[in-house]
């Protein structure tokens, strides 16, 4: 089992970027599902979750900039970020959590200079 996250980059703020979490193994079923995001230095923050199919939650600072959500293959999980801010600089990791476990993508940088 494998999650595979990709789509960080460099970006001015304003500008727009999409996270991808390809899993490889198992699927983006009816667990709980997201992306956290860590600054170093700070706790990990819950960016944005799913819990079974149609349960969405947002953290405060990215509702209405960032959007959840999973392919009709149910195989990768993304995350659209549009009107970045330096704020949101930070390394996104995905994840997914089951019953017995909760795997975890490598992490993928996002940096937003101003």
């Amino acid at each position: 089992v494998q999650l595979q996250a990709s789509g960080g980059g460099l970006v001015q703020a304003g500008e727009s970027l999409r996270l991808s979490c390809a899993a490889s193994g198992i699927m983006f079923g009816n667990g709980f599902m997201g992306w956290y995001r860590q600054v170093p230095g700070k706790q990990r923050e819950l960016v944005a979750s799913i819990t079974g199919v149609t349960n969405i939650n947002y953290e405060d600072s990215v509702k209405g900039r960032f959007t959840i959500s999973v392919n009709d293959a149910r195989n990768t999980l993304y995350l659209q970020m549009n009107i970045l801010e330096p704020e949101d600089t930070a390394v996104y990791y995905c994840f997914l959590r089951t019953l017995l476990r909760t795997y975890w993508g490598q992490g993928t940088l996002v940096t937003v200079s101003s």
